[in-house]
């Protein structure tokens, strides 16, 4: 819908219950995630994906270049394959070398620059980049599935589907580089166009592409081809690790937007009255998908595995309660599983929204953060105790002064300049602690904010350590979402619920956690093949094996 989408007349769940860690990190994709998003606009601007370079040995190493157009302007991607032994491959940040890097590039790269870019591209942080370099990207085979397709394809057969089907990809991301890093472009220069507008939107078009590698590169050394629905299955994995979760803590406005889009639009479907026999049997189609789907996730994690099971017998079971027929039926969903694990309430979420793109999509295009923070300071003293005594409840319940209150520092590498973890009582370093301690320093200014109301500059050039504090506060007032409201350095903070958050909303699905730091995740599966964008290439929400 345009600007005359409707105002939602269900309630937005409240911030003190949505932005809460155990509620992050449950969640699922929805329509709204930026991979979905993106290949929306690539569908309606018609694009189509060139390969006029391709210099690849027997054994699939050298360089390719894709290229296409997208909203008037002309991209490229430049993968370079490498022959890494095998001694050297991790998914770990402290490595060194990777199986294949990766450049999105803005226009169409002459031989001087594509040489320049095979040449710097393995580097990675190593390199620097030019502001034409949009992105920087690598990855690893997978090389148990990666070796079986090629094997399989030179044998004159197709790879076995259960191997596709438990593996998911040929090839993950261990990073995916943008916004000014290593001399990439800033995010500014390509902001205000069109198809890539949205957030982190040249990141998912370098993921898609890499996808389009991957497949190409698997039947080259097997000197074959991947049947569709195979290669329709194989999207790109991912490995990601601390350096992501600290960015939910320091964008709030970019958080706010992208969560009260989500909220709005699941206000939007439970405010709706009445469903269609068609639109009622599309939920139901939906959600025996989704429950599919979870037959599928499959991990090795112990925990996260009980965890996929338990959910499965909630959902069959949510999925016979679920009665489509009356008044207000998807509110009635939503109420229903009220009680239940946030698992399934977040995935209920999910299903609620897909079928109703009409309704809602507009909203994808809410979910940037062009201006900045845009908050007028409070005038006082007495306002400010006001918001944090309103706002803020989560931030002074915690005690900061014990040890399970305080026990984790967030700091950076030096070796590799990303975010990392640490305990306050046992390592060394918390010295160099990173302000994402946003609670206890609101706790801490409101201990000291005075009795009788001062000007707030007067007061802060006072306490100028209280600063970032108030500005949250403020901000916390005209972006409610924009704030994890836990204690984000307890011995009970689980980052991987900040990574789980921030990868739902780039699109990921089957999240393989390998402990509460990282996790390993598929992006792209199920999702439209570069010739088929006109086909229907918005339905893959929680795609299902399907040769």
């Amino acid at each position: 819908m345009k600007d005359t989408a409707p105002i939602p007349r269900a309630d937005l769940r409240p911030p003190d219950e949505v932005m809460r860690l155990s509620r992050l990190g449950a969640m699922f994709p929805t329509r709204l995630s930026f991979l979905r998003s993106l290949l929306r606009r690539l569908a309606a601007d018609g694009v189509t994906v060139a390969r006029p370079v391709w210099r690849m040995d027997a054994a699939g190493f050298g360089h390719a270049v894709y290229t296409l157009r997208l909203g008037g302007h002309p991209y490229a991607l430049v993968a370079v394959s490498t022959d890494l032994p095998a001694e050297q491959r991790t998914d770990r940040v402290i490595a060194t070398a990777w199986d294949t890097a990766f450049v999105l590039y803005d226009g169409i790269p002459d031989q001087a620059e594509i040489d320049r870019i095979v040449a710097t591209a393995p580097l990675q942080e190593a390199a620097r980049f030019t502001p034409r370099d949009l992105v920087l990207s690598r990855a690893n085979k997978s090389v148990r599935l990666f070796a079986h397709v090629t094997e399989a394809l030179r044998a004159g057969r197709q790879p076995d589907a259960e191997k596709i089907r438990d593996i998911g990809y040929l090839m993950r991301t261990t990073a995916v580089y943008g916004n000014g890093k290593f001399g990439l472009a800033d995010r500014q220069l390509i902001t205000d166009r069109g198809g890539l507008e949205g957030p982190f939107a040249a990141e998912m078009l370098c993921v898609w592409l890499i996808r389009h590698f991957t497949h190409d590169l698997a039947e080259h050394v097997g000197n074959g081809r991947i049947d569709r629905g195979l290669r329709r299955h194989l999207g790109i994995g991912n490995a990601t690790g601390l350096g992501m979760a600290p960015f939910l803590v320091t964008h709030p406005v970019l958080l706010h937007n992208w969560m009260i889009a989500r909220e709005t639009a699941l206000a939007r479907v439970r405010a709706l009255d009445r469903l269609t026999p068609s639109r009622q049997d599309r939920v139901h189609a939906l959600a025996a998908r989704a429950e599919a789907h979870l037959h599928e996730w499959q991990v090795p994690d112990r925990d996260q595995q009980s965890r996929i099971a338990q959910l499965r017998a909630d959902w069959a079971s949510a999925r016979r309660r679920l009665d489509l027929a009356g008044a207000r039926p998807l509110d009635r969903a939503m109420r229903g599983v009220a009680g239940a694990s946030l698992d399934l309430q977040e995935l209920m979420v999910a299903l609620v929204i897909e079928p109703f793109g009409p309704l809602v999509d507009d909203l994808a295009g809410r979910m940037a953060d062009p201006f900045g923070p845009l908050c007028p300071p409070l005038a006082g003293t007495h306002a400010l105790r006001a918001a944090i005594e309103g706002q803020c409840a989560w931030a002074l319940a915690p005690d900061y002064t014990t040890v399970e209150g305080c026990r984790q520092f967030w700091y950076v590498s030096a070796a590799k300049q990303e975010p990392r973890l640490g305990d306050r009582f046992a390592e060394p370093g918390a010295e160099q602690e990173t302000p994402l301690d946003i609670g206890r320093r609101i706790k801490a200014l409101h201990a000291v904010l005075p009795g009788r109301d001062a000007p707030l500059h007067a007061f802060l050039a006072d306490h100028p350590e209280h600063a970032l504090a108030a500005a949250r506060v403020a901000l916390l007032l005209r972006y409610p979402y924009g704030e994890i409201r836990d204690n984000l350095i307890g011995a009970d903070c689980l980052p991987i619920d900040m990574l789980r958050c921030k990868l739902a909303f780039f699109g990921a699905s089957k999240f393989d956690p390998k402990s509460d730091r990282w996790t390993r995740i598929t992006l792209c599966q199920g999702a439209p093949l570069a010739d088929e964008l006109g086909n229907d290439a918005d339905d893959w929400w929680l795609p299902v094996f399907a040769p």
